[in-house]
């Protein structure tokens, strides 16, 4: 069985929304490509880092529609490397409607999301979900992930369609490596899947060694 792997970008506040570009989902939110700014070296050497091995991509909607319009016209320019994976690897798509499926290797996953995905995991080594707020929720609610990696940047927006929505679940998560911070104040963090849901205890019992009062 394969890994799930998101790649996901956030506020301090935890939007997600839109942060490559103003037409990303512009839908009343006035901050799209709010992360072009905090971009550095090491945020970019660990981006391109996080894609080794990866053997399928899966999206959402929106995301696969930027990417297809984007990437199979890349090869051979300064993003040779990441178009060349691109437009390589299978391509899946998860969507309610009809998506132009024009990009070389596309196909459209059917209506059982979680099933559709447990076979893609099956079927593959590392599958990488790249920017698809909308599907990133769905998978954190059906714990259809293995590995999170989280771009913290610092910034607070107040608006925008956040990581984890209404609809999270409790879940438990374990760091896989050492936090790396950029030049410019972004924090990379990757977590991966672990049992269980989160424990609850009592910071004033005897073995925490606090002290009480009376």
């Amino acid at each position: 069985m394969g890994l799930i792997h998101i790649e996901m970008f956030a506020t301090l506040d935890l939007v997600g929304q839109a942060p490559g570009g103003p037409d990303e989902d512009p839908a009343g939110f006035p901050f799209g490509g709010w992360q072009a700014p905090l971009l550095d070296e090491v945020a970019g050497a660990q981006v391109g880092a996080a894609y080794e091995g990866t053997d399928a991509l899966l999206f959402g909607r929106r995301t696969y529609d930027i990417f297809a319009a984007y990437w199979p016209h890349q090869e051979g320019g300064e993003d040779n490397e990441i178009a060349t994976l691109f437009n390589r690897v299978p391509k899946y798509v998860a969507s309610r409607g009809r998506p132009d499926l024009s990009w070389a290797g596309s196909t459209q996953l059917g209506p059982d999301l979680a099933g559709a995905v447990r076979e893609i995991r099956d079927r593959h080594e590392n599958v990488k979900v790249v920017g698809s707020l909308n599907l990133v929720q769905s998978l954190l609610r059906e714990k259809l992930f293995d590995r999170l990696d989280l771009w913290l940047h610092p910034i607070v927006l107040g608006v925008g369609k956040k990581v984890f929505d209404d609809g999270a679940v409790p879940t438990n998560l374990t760091l896989l490596a050492p936090p790396v911070a950029g030049a410019k104040g972004s924090v990379y963090l990757r977590y991966g899947l672990a049992d269980g849901v989160p424990a609850t205890g009592d910071m004033s019992a005897p073995d925490r060694g606090v002290a009480s009062e009376g």
